[in-house]
């Protein structure tokens, strides 16, 4: 019989051995490859010393290819709870130096514990992807492990926040898990999404890709739009994490965090005068005045590589997350095309979800012409935008910098679909389109040069004003520019009691 000691002892052994993972030789290959291990990760993004382990212990369960002779305690997946900010989060985090951080049965059942226990006390999922894949031993079994995971990320999706970190190779099925999550970091030069890798690639199709240009951090941050967030490392991944949650509610229950307001809410800025040109062409960046209006300067962009005719990004104003939504003159003259649509949707959408305030700053020419848009569903994506920002029940306050021209005036979060508080600047031009382009049209070329200026002009000043919208109360007010921030920052105080709730139903179906 063991003396107590003795028990004690072997306690201490199994859970040096757990913490070992992989052992000491694997461990120095995964940080001589850029990567931190799963246990160093979530060392780093928690607050020290709150991490509690759950399912230690655990492995696998399979006999086959003498895979029963072949057991590490915990299994090469870390999950359990801890803090960020003070406030409960729940982690898993693959380790690589475990069999490639492949899944088994047993690790999918140690996250979906994590997931059921995260959605009954309502608090975030972050889970640190760095694997392999399916674990080929196991066949079915972890295939079907990673079903059980993706439909808890579907259930879990609008009622926890779910945050995904690729920070390592991530293939096949482990790539859909991230996909079904509400953001996805991404690190530079060490970690890659694909559902089939290059080689298979070039067995079927032929054609030569590397890693990194097929699936590597830049190429989804910019081409594909998968990923959200492009870090530099994995410590810079789970700052940015760190950073994200301080503007998301728990759960979709509560509101998102308040901070104490340190910037003035009355402060003027003058520089806002002549932000906007007086030269409708002539492009500026939104982001200068979006940067001005906000706390402390403080923008969080999401998705900031990726149709960047339109921003997206957290911010605070009187302390309160805000989400913003805004054309961007500066690219592409700020237009809505496919990929700004989707972008903007979905962000909209997930506000949404998690009760965040959305603020729409519009300077928008129209919808991109051209075969490429329409053959590629400009019609079904740009209404997805449409579709988000009438559905979308939060406080919704809406500034026109400039143009809002066509079905984009209506589209980007006009009083029409159900915008709260609406304002516009004098330099506003909220008409069906330009001056030029409706001249032609109405007077189908029949003026002289003299004539048409004219016209141009009478059409600039009846319609391509504010003037017009503010006299039908489509707008609710003309703000200069310099007032910008208290303005707003008024809508949502005037707003942050506002209860809408769209008609029963199971779901609407969205233009997919």
């Amino acid at each position: 019989m063991q003396t107590l000691e003795e028990q004690y002892k072997e306690f201490e052994k199994k859970n040096d051995l757990a913490e070992l993972g992989g052992g000491l030789d694997k461990i120095a290959k995964q940080h001589k490859a850029g990567r931190k291990t799963a246990r160093e990760r979530i060392a780093m993004l928690l607050d020290p010393n709150t991490f509690v382990e759950m399912d230690k212990m655990v492995t696998h369960r399979c006999h086959d290819f003498g895979m029963s002779k072949n057991k590490v305690l915990g299994d090469g997946m870390v999950t359990g709870y801890g803090k960020i900010d003070g406030r409960l989060i729940f982690v898993f985090a693959q380790d690589f130096t475990v069999f490639g951080g492949t899944m088994s049965r047993a690790n999918a059942d140690k996250v979906m514990k994590v997931m059921d226990t995260a959605m009954k006390v309502g608090a975030p999922v972050i889970g640190l992807n760095d694997s392999g894949g399916a674990r080929i031993q196991e066949g079915v079994e972890s295939l079907a492990g990673y079903a059980d995971i993706f439909y808890r990320n579907v259930m879990a999706s609008g009622v926890i926040p779910q945050i995904s970190a690729i920070l390592g190779p991530c293939a096949g099925g482990a790539v859909y898990s991230p996909a079904m999550t509400d953001f996805i970091f991404m690190v530079k030069d060490t970690s890659y999404m694909f559902v089939t890798g290059p080689e298979v690639i070039k067995t079927v199709t032929h054609e030569e890709v590397t890693m990194d240009e097929l699936g590597g951090a830049m190429t989804h941050n910019s081409k594909s739009g998968v990923a959200h967030f492009a870090a530099e490392n994995d410590e810079h991944a789970l700052m940015m994490i760190r950073e994200l949650m301080s503007f998301l509610p728990s759960n979709n229950m509560e509101d998102p965090p308040t901070k104490p307001c340190t910037d003035d809410i009355m402060r003027m800025d003058e520089k806002l005068q002549t932000v906007v040109p007086a030269d409708p062409n002539k492009p500026y960046d939104m982001k200068d005045l979006i940067t001005t209006v906000i706390d402390n300067h403080n923008f969080f962009e999401v998705a900031p590589h990726y149709a960047m005719n339109i921003l997206t990004g957290f911010a605070r104003m009187g302390g309160k997350p805000v989400g913003i939504v805004a054309n961007q003159p500066a690219y592409l003259a700020g237009v809505l095309d496919i990929n700004s649509s989707i972008k903007a949707a979905r962000f909209v959408r997930f506000c949404d979800c998690f009760n965040i305030p959305l603020i729409t700053f519009v300077d928008v020419p129209g919808f991109l012409p051209g075969t490429n848009q329409e053959f590629g569903g400009i019609i079904k994506h740009g209404a997805k935008l449409l579709y988000a920002f009438s559905e979308a029940t939060v406080p919704k306050i809406t500034l026109i910098t400039r143009k809002a021209y066509g079905g984009a005036y209506d589209v980007m979060s006009s009083k029409h679909i159900g915008a709260d508080v609406n304002f516009v600047y004098p330099t506003g031009e909220i008409a069906v389109m330009g001056p030029e382009g409706a001249v032609n049209i109405i007077h189908k070329g029949r003026l002289e040069e003299k004539e048409r200026t004219d016209a141009v002009d009478d059409y600039r000043k009846t319609f391509a004003s504010p003037y017009k919208a503010a006299e039908l109360g489509y707008v609710d007010e003309i703000i200069y520019p310099k007032e910008t921030r208290l303005k707003l920052i008024q809508a949502l105080e005037l707003t942050q009691n506002k209860r809408k709730t769209n008609p029963p139903k199971k779901h609407g179906n969205i233009p997919l």
